[in-house]
């Protein structure tokens, strides 16, 4: 076995990490030793065994319910770009270790569905267009898991409710935590703050104040975070060799791995939390209102909205192949 092999399998995964200090952390612009450390062990368990590299992705719920910032219910250009980005990082991996990798996404939208404001029959229908998205981009190497592949055979309230009772700390814990704990404030910090920009526009909100619909996010947060936390131990039991992606920011030296998956300026912006903008020379995720505001073009494919073509954008020879190939 090389060592070499494993270091530059996660040279190439750090190259898009998304981390919570952004690029004042050093770790940003340069892993460190440490940095390797806590993640070449369980690359090396897989190099040496001659097995793709496992990654675990908890991430891709289901679109907002706010549509400032998303296009609809339905997955877009946003995730396709995303998972095409996914799939060509198992491609790189491949050129310089033979077996390659290999990712699950552990779709969480039933997982906290009901306190976001997502129908559960949403959460279904986005899980089903991403398998098509998966399907047309012709991967190899992501599968997807959900609660249901969990706990088959009952309902969405009842699934919830089991992982909640086998696996979630109690909320006096999660908000302890959050006081004490500098990553894991950050954290709170970053849900609390979707749930209310998604909060405040949805109806009977506008008639209470700011603060007031601010205040009533907390507690939603927490139990979010409460049910994120039980998910990701549920994950770690079905999958205790795999290495931990994360779509949110991760310090450096975290046992999970942030990722952007998309060029963005916002470090907490997700593919179902915002839009595709094409500038040209290059495709930006933002807020659907931002590219409104910049006064971008709406693109229809199959009869949805599916992306934006920012104002005076000249297309590279590279994007118009890339549209001309999809």
């Amino acid at each position: 076995m090389s060592d070499m092999r494993v270091d530059q399998i996660l040279r190439l995964l750090f190259a898009s990490r998304r981390i919570a200090g952004g690029m004042a952390d050093p770790c940003a612009r340069q892993p460190c030793e440490e940095c390797f450390a806590r993640h070449r062990p369980k690359v090396e368990h897989f190099v040496r065994q001659g097995m793709p590299v496992h990654f675990v992705l908890p991430a891709f719920p289901a679109k907002s319910p706010n549509r400032h910032k998303v296009l609809g219910t339905l997955p877009d250009l946003a995730e396709r770009l995303s998972l095409e980005f996914l799939q060509s990082f198992c491609d790189y991996v491949r050129h310089s270790y033979e077996p390659g990798a290999r990712i699950t996404i552990c779709s969480d939208g039933h997982v906290f569905s009901d306190l976001v404001g997502v129908p559960d029959p949403d959460v279904t229908a986005y899980r089903s267009e991403l398998e098509l998205l998966l399907e047309a981009i012709g991967s190899d190497s992501i599968t997807t898991f959900g609660l249901g592949d969990a706990f088959p055979g009952s309902d969405h309230t009842r699934q919830r409710a089991e992982l909640t009772g086998r696996y979630a700390l109690s909320l006096d814990t999660i908000r302890e935590r959050a006081a004490t704990d500098s990553a894991a404030r950050a954290v709170f910090g970053g849900i609390h703050r979707f749930m209310f920009e998604d909060r405040v526009v949805l109806g009977g909100s506008r008639s209470r104040s700011r603060t007031k619909v601010r205040e009533e996010c907390k507690p939603l947060a927490y139990q979010v975070i409460q049910r994120s936390d039980a998910w990701s131990s549920l994950v770690e039991d079905y999958f205790p060799d795999a290495l931990r992606l994360s779509i949110h920011p991760q310090a450096a030296h975290s046992h999970k791995i942030g990722v952007h998956m998309m060029r963005t300026r916002d470090n907490w912006l997700t593919p179902w939390h915002g839009v595709a903008l094409d500038e040209g020379d290059s495709v930006r995720l933002v807020k659907r209102e931002e590219a409104e505001r910049l006064g971008a073009t709406v693109v229809v494919r199959h009869g949805r909205p599916s992306h934006y073509i920012a104002p005076r954008t000249v297309p590279t020879s590279r994007l118009l192949l890339q549209e001309a190939t999809r």
